[in-house]
């Protein structure tokens, strides 16, 4: 079976990713205690892409837990899900990286990593066909920023020819956890960028606004951001666990969605989402589900598809439904909105159906999207790293740890062309006359 092997990183990565486990045991049925005790067979069919079977029937998630300081981990550990983990794939230092990434990417995190990779190779050796890697980080802190890049990197050289999708919390526009976020974004960018196959991007701000304008909720915690982040991980990957009419794994997403190489970071939504008083008067329909799925409200990330267009877009469909009308609604939605597509990419919408639904649903969706307007994004991140490095301010913590200035002025380049580059898709027609300058423009770049 195509496994995947999960990886958490800082302590972002471990909130989302416990959330995120247990959505994937009640998936398949299994309990706190690594035992099944669901109702369908279809549960344990496939239950080995994310699951090892341990001894005497027990589930043993195929996760690697790991952070630079013990807090996170003792907190998953204790949790009701604790004895869900194996005890060795918990690797913590001690001392932190202090919301540094020359820290989590050279000096501590460098020391923590062969440990690290030794529990991804025990891993990833146990599978009988290893699909790929997912990692679930932070781009604002010091260990899921610094490390998760220093570890994605190192998988790289490993299994270079394995898929590596990583699930990014990159920093919000307004709301700012810390204030060297714009120096940490932007190094992990320029890591990723070259390392990674697909980014889904995800921030706070928007996932609050999901919070409240569409499920209502008055004070909502990171509790409820890191389920909604769960549905999606889990709607990514219903094909590879369930069987379905037309199936979609990491790789065929990644052939679909990613037209050129470096343009690999992806809006994502969920739907359906609505308030618990309205609940009872929803219908869930294809139509209602695709609306809600493309609706700007409903994207993760705080970047709005209607300021860019989509390069390619990718629907999982899950629940019981016609392909004819999953089919139908792509086509419906496309020429609705010709505008917001590229044309000189014909068939941008992938589809793909699960048969099972998520637990007490009839019917979800998953809406991947690889839109030029996550440029916004990037250019609010390089604004502020701009301002911030022409000053040199909190420089001395991370030359401090044997960093050079070079890289920081290198990772601002390379943010700015990934901004350029978007745009320039943006722009770009179907037309024949403007298309010889600009690949004439680009070979003279590749032979440099």
């Amino acid at each position: 079976m195509r496994e995947i092997v999960h990886i958490q990183a800082g302590q972002c990565g471990n909130q989302i990713g416990a959330k995120f486990w247990e959505t994937m045991a009640s998936e398949h049925g299994i309990n706190v205690e690594g035992a099944y005790d669901g109702n369908n067979s279809l549960q344990l069919e496939r239950i080995n892409v994310y699951f090892n079977e341990g001894m005497g029937g027990r589930y043993v998630p195929r996760a690697v837990l790991t952070d630079l300081e013990p807090g996170t981990m003792e907190s998953i550990r204790g949790s009701p899900f604790g004895p869900l983990f194996r005890p060795d794939n918990f690797v913590n230092g001690q001392s932190g990286a202090g919301n540094n990434w020359a820290k989590g990417h050279y000096t501590e995190g460098a020391e923590l990593v062969d440990a690290v990779m030794d529990v991804v190779r025990k891993e990833a050796e146990g599978c009988d066909m290893l699909q790929g890697f997912q990692i679930t980080h932070s781009m604002g802190g010091g260990t899921g920023a610094g490390m998760g890049t220093l570890l994605v990197s190192k998988i790289r050289e490993e299994y270079p020819d394995r898929i590596m999708s990583t699930y990014s919390v990159i920093p919000s526009p307004k709301v700012s956890d810390t204030v060297v976020e714009p120096y940490n974004a932007t190094l992990s960018v320029h890591q990723l960028v070259e390392n990674a196959d697909q980014c889904f991007a995800l921030d706070n701000e928007a996932l609050y606004d999901i919070c409240f304008r569409t499920l209502k909720l008055k004070n909502p915690s990171y509790d409820d951001l890191n389920t909604l982040i769960a549905n999606a991980i889990t709607g990514t990957t219903c094909s590879l666990r369930f069987p379905g009419q037309l199936n979609c794994d990491l790789r065929k997403l990644a052939v679909n969605m990613v037209p050129f190489p470096r343009l690999h970071f992806f809006l994502v939504g969920f739907a359906p989402l609505t308030s618990g008083q309205s609940q009872d008067y929803r219908v869930l329909t294809v139509p209602e589900l695709t609306a809600q799925a493309f609706d700007a409200k409903n994207m993760m990330c705080a970047a709005d598809p209607r300021h860019g267009r989509y390069l390619t877009c990718a629907m999982m469909f899950r629940g019981n439904m016609s392909s004819k009308e999953v089919d139908d609604q792509m086509m419906n939605m496309v020429n609705k909105n010709s505008s917001y597509f590229v044309e000189w990419i014909p068939n941008n919408l992938k589809a793909s159906i699960c048969d099972i639904p998520p637990n007490g649903l009839k019917m979800s969706s998953v809406f991947v999207g690889n839109s030029t307007a996550i440029q916004e994004a990037w250019k609010r991140v390089a604004d502020q790293f701009t301002l911030m490095f022409r000053r040199k301010a909190f420089l001395h913590w991370y030359t401090g740890e044997g960093m050079d200035e070079m890289e920081f002025t290198e990772a601002e380049s390379n943010l700015n062309d990934l901004v350029s580059e978007y745009q320039q898709y943006q722009d770009a027609t179907a037309d024949e006359d403007d298309i010889e300058g600009e690949f004439e423009a680009e070979e003279a770049y590749d032979e440099e």
